[in-house]
């Protein structure tokens, strides 16, 4: 097929007939199912500094739903997930789980958020410290666990560990059993990785409770959810200064941020033109093929809302 054709075809938004309106997130459509369950559609949406952009990543969803049912498969013997089944490559069938109202960003490298709070000075963040004479890119000596609140629209916060027991959003033990869980995703993760020459620098988990069992739900390990580089040149050029190659949703971050869009009140927000939403689509494709080993085919689905109303229809059954 030819890519460039994918560009008219991306799922902005879903619909289901004979079904409530989804709950609408960032990138996902959320639907309600019998017996405890959900379907969540991944779309083509794209977001960043917590705005959704106008503009689309043709197969987006599909890469991101198919790579995060992958990564949750490899993590089944740390911690139960949400996955039932992938019906469809934009589709998953999971357990509704009790959301646990904070995002836990774990973080194996200065970089990111972590690297612009500490070239201020800063040397804490969530209540962790930062040891002094680090430079950008530099490895942490263990890594640190940076909660933030979780925001369905709006800017996620920063938050302590202390902060969220004090304040009763969790329990002491259960903050004790997700964090330690969340740091053996992270070795996980970053074990695999490194099995195929990428560096997991950072990234972020979300949980639920399951009836009474944490679960893991969202995505992990995807290009939304996490910053990779390649372990290619990533000392040289980190001692040179420069930026180390990478696969991330971080490009479009950087694109904006060169067109001065950082989210910010009064900002407009810069148009996507096609050649960075394909380039966008590759680096998520490159992605998925060296993470799972397999080449990343579209699957194209010309009248999708009616493919998911069958697909819904079957659970009710």
């Amino acid at each position: 097929m030819n890519i460039s054709k994918l560009l008219t075809r991306s799922i902005k938004l879903t619909s289901a007939e004979g079904f409530d309106e989804p709950r609408r997130g960032k990138v996902r459509d959320v639907y309600q199912l019998p017996d405890n369950k959900l379907a969540i559609v991944a779309t083509d949406r794209i977001s960043a500094y917590d705005h959704i952009l106008g503009e689309t990543i043709p197969c987006k969803g599909q890469i991101l739903n198919l790579m995060a049912a992958w990564s949750l498969r490899q993590v089944e013997g740390i911690v139960p997930t949400h996955l039932i089944q992938v019906p469809h490559p934009n589709i998953t069938i999971a357990k509704k789980c009790e959301p646990i109202p904070v995002e836990v960003v774990v973080r194996g490298y200065l970089t990111g958020h972590a690297w612009r709070l500490y070239k201020k000075g800063i040397r804490t963040i969530c209540g962790e410290k930062m040891p002094d004479g680090l430079k950008q890119f530099d490895r942490f000596p263990k890594p640190l666990i940076t909660p933030t609140t979780k925001a369905e629209a709006g800017h996620d916060e920063d938050i302590s560990a202390d902060d969220i027991i004090a304040s009763g959003m969790l329990t002491a033990p259960v903050w004790d059993k997700i964090s330690k869980t969340a740091l053996l995703l992270f070795e996980k993760g970053s074990q695999i990785a490194d099995s195929r020459g990428l560096i997991l620098a950072d990234t972020k988990y979300e949980f639920g409770f399951y009836g009474s069992t944490i679960t893991l739900i969202d995505e992990i390990h995807t290009p939304d959810s996490s910053r990779y580089y390649y372990k290619s040149r990533f000392d040289e050029l980190r001692a040179e200064g420069r930026t180390p190659y990478q696969l991330s949703k971080e490009f479009i971050r950087d694109w904006l941020r060169e067109r001065g869009f950082t989210g910010q009140p009064g900002q407009e927000m810069p148009v996507l033109p096609d050649d960075v939403r394909l380039e966008m689509y590759r680096n998520y494709a490159m992605l998925y093929q060296i993470m799972t080993k397999e080449q990343f085919i579209p699957v194209v689905t010309p009248h999708f809302d009616r493919t998911l109303t069958i697909i819904l229809q079957k659970e009710l059954s």
